[in-house]
């Protein structure tokens, strides 16, 4: 795992890649982090060539990393992770080992950042979700809300905070968790924190109706630690292909009695390890 750092000047650099050996408490290499939550912009995104060599400034995607490292900074983390840019996806390996780990990386961060590019609002107190707030109607047609990989950005962080295009804090999963819940179908007690076992396989595949990914075979790769399993990676298979092998894992038994199981998930980041 690759993490940006922060420095006192404001400037952000990539840290060198992180042992994440989770089987070996209390994980001592990883230090507190925060996490960034968005949808991607073709074209516009900070890769990690381009933030090593300095030529991603100019983009959009550039203002993301540099908000991500503002909010940490301004929730005591001096550490943060950004998918478009943390992960050197020319590396084959690398980017596989990724997939992989999204969700317990997810899983780990002490907050969770949602940048929704699509809602604008000034800066408003969104603690009574009873309310009916003045981004709403942006807020529940998101872009956000149709994208695969987010649903389990969603489920996996405990503390999940949402922020407009301007950097506003608009709510967090508990304050918004009835908004959240019409919108995406999704039980109020997953939001709430409840282990996702507790709840039916049925149920949780449906979670991920209607949502996209760009590449078709994601659709399943996104459901791995809403599932509880792992499946090695085979793209140009198709969607269809994909999501049998994913209902087939589930009913796979290990060598034990317990299922095959997607490493480290179960598993709550204690920021204090």
């Amino acid at each position: 795992m690759r993490l940006l750092k922060r420095d006192s000047s404001g400037e952000f650099s990539l840290i060198e890649d992180i042992t994440d050996d989770y089987k070996i408490p209390p994980y001592s290499k990883i230090p507190p982090y925060a996490i960034l939550s968005h949808t991607w912009t073709e074209g516009e995104e900070v890769s990690f060539q381009e933030l090593l060599d300095g030529t991603g400034k100019a983009k959009t995607g550039y203002e993301k990393i540099r908000f991500c490292g503002e909010r940490a900074e301004h929730d005591g983390l001096q550490y943060f992770w950004v998918d478009t840019c943390c992960i050197n996806k020319s590396n084959h390996s690398e980017l596989s080992e990724a997939i992989t780990s999204m969700f317990r990386w997810y899983r780990r961060a002490v907050r969770c950042y949602v940048y929704l590019s699509d809602v604008s609002s000034p800066a408003v107190n969104a603690d009574d979700s009873l309310v009916e707030l003045p981004f709403e109607a942006a807020f529940r047609a998101s872009r956000w809300f149709t994208r695969g990989w987010t649903l389990q950005e969603l489920l996996a962080t405990s503390s999940v905070e949402f922020f407009s295009q301007e950097g506003n804090r608009l709510g967090d999963k508990q304050s918004l968790q009835q908004k959240i819940h019409e919108i995406t179908g999704i039980a109020v007690q997953a939001l709430q924190g409840a282990e996702l076992s507790r709840f039916d396989l049925h149920e949780r595949l449906s979670w991920a109706q209607g949502r996209q990914t760009t590449r078709q075979e994601d659709h399943a790769y996104a459901l791995w630690g809403i599932c509880n399993v792992y499946m090695p990676l085979m793209y140009s298979k198709g969607r269809e292909n994909a999501t049998k092998r994913l209902l087939e894992e589930t009913r796979k038994p290990s060598k034990g009695e317990r299922p095959r199981l997607l490493p480290g998930v179960g598993e709550r980041y204690d920021a204090k390890n």
